[in-house]
């Protein structure tokens, strides 16, 4: 990999890392046990719809398995 695309991919991953840390904690506050939040943050899973499911009473696995 050369100098210039090391440069440029370093703030991408710096910027998804921030991201994906941001939304682990939201789902964490939510009420997701860490294992399950941890795969939901890394994911392309709605974040709102996850909080909201949980919200409305849905248990987390079963949130999991809807959103992943």
């Amino acid at each position: 990999m050369s100098e210039t695309t090391t440069q440029i991919l370093e703030p991408l991953f710096d910027e998804r890392s921030k991201v994906e840390s941001w939304r682990l904690h939201i789902l964490i506050e939510t009420g997701y046990p860490l294992s399950i939040a941890e795969r939901l943050a890394v994911s392309e899973a709605d974040l709102h719809l996850a909080c909201a499911l949980l919200g409305q009473g849905c248990q987390p696995e079963t949130a999991a398995e809807i959103l992943l």
